[in-house]
């Protein structure tokens, strides 16, 4: 099984980050599986909705190119999930997403879910996904600490400063708890694989999920069902599939000129 697994960071501006997740995949994997980190340039740099749909462009393209490749599934590996719906209009291949298998995930867990990610600028994001994904009655917090995508890949490596982060983390997390959360969500893939150095993480007793392993394994499932039902998504709403001029066309005119 082969798997592309989109980053929205960069090898040049993420390689502590890209070496730790690559040691991360290769040890969650099942036996036989291959994932492929690809990133995005320039990369997802500012907590903002409109780097988001710009890294959504070519994370579309990229679900495209995937499957051309022989890719099984393709992964969006970034909590926000720009360019979920529409790379599922486009391809045939599974797509599996970091915040919507967090969320679905994260329901088997615990009746009521918060998240805490790392700027106030994404707050606003994750409400509208909660509502797309019809969670609004089991996410029921959302709370940030206050970092850019860049600050908080310098905590890798570096004990002092995962400290630091887990400190601000639990902080936010705590009011969560307090007001009945079960179970807490790190709103991003660069905070949860370093929060997976700390075994056990909970605040106030509610776990600290890591949704690396959760979307991961999701894909090889949806993979595994394909080939043993033909399982795939509806094709009678959201995802119904542009025809292939139109998928050709919006490949080769990146500006819509």
């Amino acid at each position: 099984m082969k798997l592309w697994y989109q980053s929205y960071v960069d090898y040049e501006h993420g390689a502590d980050y890209w070496d730790e997740l690559r040691k991360h995949l290769d040890a969650i994997v099942d036996p036989g599986t291959q994932v492929d980190i690809k990133g995005i340039t320039p990369h997802d740099n500012y907590a903002h909705p409109i780097v988001e749909w710009r890294c959504a462009r070519e994370v579309i393209c990229n679900a495209v190119q995937a499957e051309r490749e022989g890719y099984d599934a393709f992964i969006i590996g970034h909590f926000q999930d720009a360019g979920l719906y529409e790379a599922r209009s486009v391809v045939d291949i599974p797509v599996i997403a970091m915040g919507e298998a967090s969320m679905l995930y994260a329901c088997q867990l615990g009746q009521q879910i918060g998240i805490v990610t790392i700027n106030r600028r994404y707050i606003p994001w994750f409400h509208h996904q909660i509502g797309k994904y019809g969670l609004r009655e089991r996410v029921t917090g959302v709370d940030a600490m206050q970092f850019e995508p860049g600050q908080i890949l310098a905590a890798f490596g570096s004990d002092e400063r995962l400290e630091e982060v887990r400190q601000l983390f639990d902080t936010q997390g705590q009011p969560l708890v307090d007001r009945g959360i079960d179970v807490i969500i790190p709103g991003g893939g660069i905070p949860m694989l370093l929060f997976s150095q700390i075994q056990g993480h909970r605040v106030g007793g509610a776990p600290v999920i890591n949704g690396i392993p959760i979307v991961v394994k999701m894909a090889e499932m949806a993979v595994k069902l394909k080939k043993a039902t033909g399982m795939s998504v509806s094709r009678t709403s959201d995802y119904v599939k542009a025809p292939p001029e139109i998928i050709e066309e919006f490949m080769t005119n990146p500006k819509g000129l």
